[in-house]
């Protein structure tokens, strides 16, 4: 057992997926390190420890990478600790990592397109969470610090647009003016569009809260209440709505309706160019897309017709919306994609944009014994998409694989894979 007061010298040889730093202690036990960079010495103090590795944080780096810089805020490793090196870098680290994962399953891959990002490494999330806490002076905004249940004070975050941060903190002077107190508040939700139309959810304790005056930067405002050990994401009961809670932002000259809860990526000008590569692979006149949330990528893609899947009443509320305006023959399957295995056919395009745990086997064998001409994977874990694709090379050909950068200053990767049916 390593003492964890102790700072281990540790040399950095490369980044992991994750995000983190790789090492080696005395002993030959690994280190996972967090504000490390390949080519650094640092000093780390040890937070977690397993039988062959353990996890820490450099405290102080002895040696520094040419990549290194200053990071913009006080508590970046909690949220986006990628801060610490260039751009350039990250772009380049972001494809390397995601190649090693490839290789690790034995994808046979013909190219990797070098990673797609937008112009705005900072300010360009549309949506950001926050929790509160007291720091004695008064209620504040809050992150929970990395490997803790430590809140430290926030203001605001560097790669939020301006508009949420400006939300937030009307919503923490509405908050303040009433004296609510941190322990009866879990979390808010913002979100904005391109043109910073903002709303938001606010997540609390108590189902008495009281009824909230809507701040002027709040188009509208949702409150919820959660139950004892229920989730953020699991609303319990919905409390009140203020305000309109829907939004619009436009993709491929196409509007798109969503409200606070909706899925919708964060990152709009580098999804808008992921989309403008799918529909350039999408030619048949059937697609369907599976895990369809509010439909933007089928209804965005599709020349013609689209089946979106969908199993979130939530979702499909909103993708009813967007499909009367769509001007295409797309109709809602109101079901998991693992219950709507027929809807995967010969003749058509099927879209996938899993959650996290990639396809599950179900879906896979569905699309190995229907063999569909075309699959377009994009995936927010290179790792579980690189699973799926080992699996489903021994039917298809993959033609085109391209790194995007949605999530600059973070170890998050996104990945778009087009595969083409074997004859």
């Amino acid at each position: 057992m390593i003492d964890s007061n102790c700072l281990p010298e540790v040399h950095i040889s490369k980044l992991v997926y994750g995000g983190q730093g790789l090492g080696e202690l005395q002993g030959r036990k690994k280190a996972f390190v967090w504000n490390s960079l390949p080519g650094e010495v640092v000093k780390a103090r040890i937070i977690k420890q397993q039988n062959t590795y353990v996890e820490a944080i450099a405290e102080e780096i002895v040696s520094a990478s040419s990549e290194r810089i200053t990071p913009l805020e006080s508590n970046y490793l909690d949220t986006s600790p990628w801060q610490i090196m260039n751009f350039e870098s990250e772009n380049r680290y972001k494809k390397d990592i995601t190649l090693e994962l490839l290789t690790r399953q034995k994808v046979n891959l013909s190219d990797v397109i070098g990673t797609t990002h937008g112009e705005n490494e900072w300010r360009y999330r549309n949506k950001m969470e926050y929790d509160f806490c007291d720091d004695g002076i008064g209620l504040r905004l809050a992150s929970y610090q990395r490997s803790s249940h430590m809140k430290q004070v926030v203001e605001g975050s560097q790669l939020a647009m301006p508009c949420i941060n400006q939300a937030a903190f009307s919503m923490l002077n509405v908050l303040s003016r009433i004296n609510v107190q941190a322990d009866v508040l879990n979390t808010i939700i913002i979100r904005c569009t391109q043109n910073a139309e903002t709303v938001a959810s606010l997540y609390v304790k108590s189902p008495t809260f009281p009824k909230l005056k809507l701040p002027n930067q709040l188009k509208g405002l949702r409150v919820y209440f959660l139950r004892p050990d229920d989730n953020p994401t699991n609303v319990s009961l919905l409390l009140y709505e203020v305000g309109d809670c829907v939004l619009e932002d436009t993709l491929l000259d196409k509007q798109f309706s969503y409200d606070v809860d909706s899925f919708f990526q964060v990152n709009l000008p580098v999804f808008a160019e992921a989309l403008e590569h799918i529909q350039a692979h999408c030619q048949t006149e059937e697609v369907v897309d599976m895990y369809s949330g509010v439909g933007v990528i089928g209804l965005s893609v599709a020349p013609k017709a689209v089946d979106l899947i969908e199993a979130d009443p939530k979702m499909i509320t909103m993708a009813d919306v967007n499909v009367k305006k769509s001007g295409l023959n797309a109709q809602i399957i109101k079901s998991s994609s693992e219950n709507a295995l027929s809807y995967i056919e010969a003749g058509k395009t099927i879209i996938f944009d899993p959650p996290r745990a990639g396809l599950s086997d179900r879906v896979t064998a569905r699309v190995l014994e229907a063999k569909p001409p075309k699959i377009i994977y994009l995936s927010c874990d290179p790792a579980t998409q690189a699973r799926d694709l080992a699996r489903l090379q021994v039917r298809y050909n993959i033609t085109y694989f391209e790194v995007f950068n949605f999530f600059p200053r973070t170890p998050h990767i996104e990945t778009l894979a087009i595969l083409k049916a074997k004859k």
